[in-house]
């Protein structure tokens, strides 16, 4: 599967990436925005999970990750809820993490796990973020997490046009 991606460019990508990203679980992040509503109010901040999921392998992938991490990646918000952390407000979650708290069961319950073990790959491993330091560092620490939606949103706003030096 060739993938073109507007911030990292062009990729070839292994048969399981091609698998997952078909999988409805994945699909359906291109129907969640990454900014909840917020694209209500403008339509440039119209990221979606898809595109932010998509992005955050593709940046693993240049900065020379695993292909366990670059799975990890692509899976780290498929159980986000529509509007995205606005559920939290809803629900009065604090730690704004309710997308976390449903992450085991939601993916347990899709095809996923099937095509990583098709694959040869352990989805109880790939899922434990604390495998990856790329992916995911607490604040205020970098992480390929925060760097693809902010360089993302930067890009959608019209803010960056000529970044592609950084990552070169």
């Amino acid at each position: 599967m060739d993938i073109e991606d507007p911030l990292y460019g062009s990729f070839s990508l292994e048969p399981v990436f091609e698998e997952l990203i078909c999988t409805k679980a994945v699909q359906r992040l291109k129907n969640i925005h990454q900014n909840g509503a917020s694209y209500l109010v403008n339509p440039k901040w119209n990221n979606t999970r898809f595109d932010h999921s998509v992005g955050v392998m593709l940046l693993i992938r240049k900065l020379g990750g695993s292909i366990g991490e670059q799975l990890a990646a692509l899976l780290h918000d498929v159980s986000h809820t529509t509007f995205s952390h606005v559920v939290d407000q809803v629900l009065k979650i604090r730690d704004e993490d309710y997308h976390e708290r449903i992450k085991d069961k939601i993916i347990q319950e899709s095809d996923i796990p099937a095509v990583l073990s098709k694959h040869g790959y352990d989805v109880k491993e790939i899922l434990d973020e604390s495998n990856w330091s790329i992916l995911e560092q607490s604040a205020p620490h970098l992480c390929a997490d925060r760097i693809d939606y902010t360089l993302r949103d930067l890009y959608e706003y019209g803010e960056i046009t000529n970044w592609k030096w950084i990552l070169s």
